[in-house]
């Protein structure tokens, strides 16, 4: 079994590449679940929509922080370790290098403490493989502008603050750990090249 994590701006396309690497893996009847942060749980779809909804009191950056971490640590014990345990893949659509990257390079809150919050919540828990899909903050707006839905909060801050995110992934794709992909490219191209990757490591 695999932990694979796609990270990115908001429309860099991790959802679509999840299909597609879906796709393959029930080709190669390889079972695997694939699954998304916030959520993951109920409890992670309720915190989700408090954490994400545009109207109501925005929480404040350190309970923002803490709300996702609440809903890692349920994604992870109620979801995430049951299915490694009963050797499935793990597909999911971020996980704890989004806190590092949103709440540490877009909030400005000490990475030290984003990361002792990550690994309590995660207990210790690392991907085996996290896949950055890497997007200029202008293309991502561009895209998220294109959708037929309402932007979350998230999603509605200004560019700056998308800015400092991509640098905070860039800066954590340096880890062997990762793949960065160029997300200007076609979603085939996209997904050739991690198959490639995958077919490197010897994991199909």
């Amino acid at each position: 079994m695999k932990f694979i994590v796609f990270e990115g701006l908001d429309g860099s396309g991790k959802t679509t590449l999840i299909k597609k690497l879906s796709q393959e893996l029930d080709q190669s009847r390889i079972h695997h679940i694939h699954t998304r942060e916030p959520g993951g749980s109920k409890l992670g779809d309720e915190l989700r929509h408090m954490i994400l909804r545009t109207e109501g009191e925005a929480p404040v950056p350190r309970a923002e922080l803490l709300m996702y971490e609440a809903a890692r640590a349920q994604h992870v014990d109620r979801l995430i370790r049951p299915a490694l345990a009963d050797k499935k893949w793990v597909l999911c659509d971020r996980f704890s290098a989004s806190s590092i990257a949103f709440q540490s390079g877009g909030r400005h809150i000490s990475e030290d403490q984003v990361t002792w919050l990550n690994q309590f919540a995660t207990g210790h828990l690392e991907p085996d493989l996290t896949v950055l899909l890497d997007l200029s903050a202008e293309e991502s707006e561009k895209r998220r502008s294109g959708r037929n839905e309402a932007a979350d909060r998230m999603e509605k801050e200004d560019r700056d603050f998308h800015e400092r995110i991509r640098k905070s992934f860039l800066k954590q794709a340096e880890s062997p750990t990762w793949l960065t992909l160029n997300a200007a490219l076609n979603v085939e191209t996209l997904h050739s090249q991690l198959m490639h990757h995958l077919r490197g490591l010897k994991w199909l």
